[in-house]
């Protein structure tokens, strides 16, 4: 899909990767929806300290991934960060978790093949590849119990437990809190994790999910790629309701984008991949690294050493707003370092032949100053949002109806 947007060998010569993340293997664990420390599953053969490798390039990190308690330059204390763990541990704890029906965990794989020769692992009959990300690749399964489809991811366990992306935490850590955070969610409009095989005696890892049939946000017919109005702004409403509901639920996503967004054949916008996800506490969304795709980031990820992640998360919605209805990027250098270079300093261009209303939401998202960018509460309620078809409907979720219900008096 190489025409005059989302050419992967222009996002490979980037440093960026697929869109289907990091796993690590989990050890077992007291509690299903906990994270355990990986410090010291780290390899020998790793990166200098504050180096780290993340989704195919690297980044100067100089700290904990997503903990912070030092002093700036100027010896003022910087605002203490909740490790993303610790943060999914606690609602774990809490009972906030959504899903009605728990994750599948199995520990035994068996491999084997059916009568037609097609490789199998356990009840799943491997059909073809759908895609690959830089340390994995994503296979369309059939179960033979319920005759349906399946995504699934395929990692080496070995492999990622050598690849650092923080001083602390190998690619391992990535996939343990994805498991973590997509046990936890439900949502129309967030791809469903159904099952997860770790057999301690092979080296492959698993994550079945569940397989959206139909595309690509970005797939299209025809240069540049670009839909029109309609179709990008009933995309954008199921970005926004899926997105509110991460927020809501303390979840930054943190790589936003047209690769990570699946098209039902019913046209429902489904997000995926978790793996550079994070989570937070209370109001206290502040991050410090780097977000997944280079030409995504917002700028204030470019520029300081920590970051507001719903403000990161909304700003890739607007460049893939832009991408979605102008068929390209609105920053792109020759490469990495001019890329953030245009993103924090060159001004948005939006064409005049764009409705008025949609330009002024695309300036709006894509406003430079976090301050002054627009919510994602805000887009939901933006004119062009709205249209003809009024407000994003409220989600009344499982974990905040029961808290809802435990607030009532007797």
């Amino acid at each position: 899909m190489c025409g005059s947007w989302f050419c992967m060998s222009d996002l490979l010569e980037m440093g960026c990767c697929g869109c289907f993340g990091f796993l690590r293997k989990p050890s077992k664990l007291q509690n299903p929806y906990m994270i355990p420390d990986s410090s010291s599953n780290l390899g020998d053969n790793l990166l200098d300290d504050s180096m780290c490798f993340e989704n195919g390039s690297f980044y100067n990190n100089g700290g904990d991934s997503d903990f912070l308690a030092d002093t700036d330059e100027n010896g003022v204390e910087r605002p203490t960060i909740m490790r993303s763990e610790d943060v999914l541990q606690q609602r774990a704890e809490s009972g906030l978790i959504c899903r009605q029906v728990p994750v599948k965990e199995t520990h035994t794989a068996t491999l084997s093949e059916d009568e037609n020769g097609k490789k199998m692992v356990n009840e799943y009959v491997r059909l073809h590849r759908i895609g690959a990300g830089s340390y994995g690749k994503v296979g369309l399964y059939r179960s033979t119990k319920d005759d349906k489809l399946y995504a699934m991811k395929v990692f080496h366990k070995s492999h990622l437990v050598k690849l650092r992306v923080a001083p602390s935490e190998t690619a391992m850590t990535d996939v343990y809190r994805e498991v973590s955070i997509m046990k936890m969610l439900d949502h129309p409009n967030i791809v469903n994790l159904i099952e997860v095989i770790d057999d301690p005696k092979i080296d492959n890892f698993y994550m079945v999910l569940e397989y959206v049939e139909s595309k690509w946000v970005c797939d299209g017919s025809g240069a540049p790629c670009s839909l029109g109005e309609s179709t990008a702004r009933n995309y954008l409403r199921d970005i926004v309701a899926g997105l509110s509901y991460l927020h809501s639920h303390n979840i930054i996503h943190g790589d936003i984008k047209p690769d990570n967004l699946l098209v039902t054949s019913t046209g429902r916008v489904k997000i995926g991949d978790f793996s550079v996800s994070q989570a937070f506490e209370g109001d206290n969304d502040l991050l410090r690294r780097t977000p997944g795709t280079p030409v995504f980031t917002a700028p204030e990820c470019c520029i300081g050493v920590t970051y507001h992640g719903k403000g990161a998360d909304t700003w890739a919605v607007g460049v893939t707003l832009y991408c979605m209805v102008l068929g390209r990027y609105p920053f792109l250098g020759d490469g990495l370092h001019d890329t953030y270079d245009k993103i924090v300093k060159n001004p948005l261009v939006v064409p005049d032949h764009i409705n008025p209303l949609l330009k002024d939401l695309l300036e709006q998202l894509l406003c430079k100053d976090p301050n002054q960018r627009i919510t994602l509460q805000g887009v939901a309620e933006h004119p062009w949002v709205v249209g003809d078809m009024g407000p994003i409907p409220d989600y009344i979720c499982t974990c905040k109806r029961i808290h809802t219900e435990q607030d009532e008096p007797a």
